[in-house]
Formats: C-alpha cells, structure tokens, sequence
C-alpha cells in the first residue's frame, strides 16, 4: 500500500470536519489554519471525496462542507481510497509478473500485508477517531483548568518559624 500525504492529509481533513460537523458546514479555508494543510490541495481532495460521496458541500454564505453520511458509515479505507490512494504493496500490482513476467519469491507476502492493511482500514471508523480527538482535547482542557486552579506554589516556612 502507498500511503502519502494525500491519504493522510485527507484522514486528518475528514476528523477536522466531522469535529465540527454539529456546528454546520464546515469551510476549507477554516481546515486549512487548522490542520496546516494548503488551501489548494485541500480543494482538490475534498472533489474527490464529493464524488465519492463521503462529505456534501453546501454553497453561499456560510457554506461550506459537511459529512454526507453517519460518521460511524465512514471507515479510514473509504477515505483513502477516494483520494485515488492504493492498497498495493507488490512490485506488480497484483498481476504476478514480479520477476520477469513469473511471481516474485515475497509475493504472497506482499499480498497479504496488502489485505490486512485493508482489513484494518476498514474496520477502524471516522467516529472511532473523532471519538479519539475528543477525549484528547478535553483531557488538554482539564489539565489547563488542574493548572489554573494550583496557582503558584506555597511558600516553605523558615525554620526559625517552626520552632
């Protein structure tokens, strides 16, 4: 499989919408401060993942993206795959004619790595991941307010004052 940054881009841009999708549509330019990813390539994989109908866009002012099914429909695979990414780790791209138009030794290999990590894909969710990003921020949150709350340390008596 070839993972690049299109896929992983794309994964991050669709946990960055789905966080915000009870807020109403969701602008690209709003992804892109967030999640450091250009303007540009956000617009050219947010198309395919229109077409391929995993998020909606909406026109006009406060327009913007939104999912176009339940987040826990939506699986990392589909998301990769509508980037045009593959799920291929052979050198043949399955057609066994590795070597010399005959199977390579590692081909097997190759192919099963290539089926579970399409496996694992598939089984992990966009709402498993957003689930994931939620927890950590407000974990974050917590510990700013634990911090907050502490204030500045006490200060240590001197020993004349004890005895």
């Amino acid at each position: 499989m070839r993972l690049t940054t299109k896929g992983r881009f794309a994964v991050t841009a669709m946990i960055d919408l789905a966080l915000r999708s009870g807020e109403g549509p969701v602008t690209l330019a709003g992804i892109s401060d967030r999640q450091k990813i250009s303007l540009s390539y956000l617009e050219q994989l947010f198309g395919k993942l229109r077409r391929n109908s995993l998020v909606d866009s909406v026109r006009g002012p406060g327009g913007g993206y939104c999912l176009s099914r339940p987040v826990g429909h939506i699986t990392v695979a589909d998301i990769v795959r509508a980037v045009d990414e593959t799920f291929d780790a052979t050198q043949c791209g399955g057609r066994e004619n590795c070597r010399d138009e005959d199977r390579c030794m590692t081909h097997e290999l190759w192919s099963t790595l290539n089926f579970k990590m399409y496996e694992y894909l598939t089984s992990v969710t966009l709402s498993e991941l957003v689930e994931k990003q939620a927890k950590k921020a407000s974990g974050d949150v917590a510990i700013i307010r634990q911090a907050r709350r502490v204030g500045p340390a006490p200060r240590a008596k001197s020993m004349g004052a004890l005895a």
